[in-house]
């Protein structure tokens, strides 16, 4: 299994209440696809650094886990589709 961080910004109109409950799901759809869940790091509203789709601001959260490209590729193709993330990346930090 490798380890990857998934840097996920999320449209800045949410509710931080509802973007916590869409990070809790990245997190439930990972596990069920057998990825273990090292940390979470949910950064708030910050300014992006340049406008996305002209949005200049958004939500941030980081997951960290260790899994396997099936859950990455499963996960990649649904933030893909999702209407309430500006942009999302996977990251292999070693």
């Amino acid at each position: 299994m490798r380890t990857y961080e998934l840097v996920v910004v999320f449209r800045p109109e949410m509710a931080e209440t509802e973007v916590r409950s869409e990070v809790s799901q990245v997190e439930k759809a990972l596990v069920e696809r057998g990825a273990e869940i090292r940390q979470v790091d949910f950064w708030g509203k910050r300014r992006l650094a340049y406008e996305i789709k002209h949005v200049s601001e958004g939500y941030y959260a980081v997951v960290a886990f260790s899994g396997g490209s099936p859950a990455v590729d499963d996960l990649d193709r649904a933030l893909a589709l999702s209407d309430n993330v500006l942009r999302h990346k996977f990251i292999r930090p070693e």
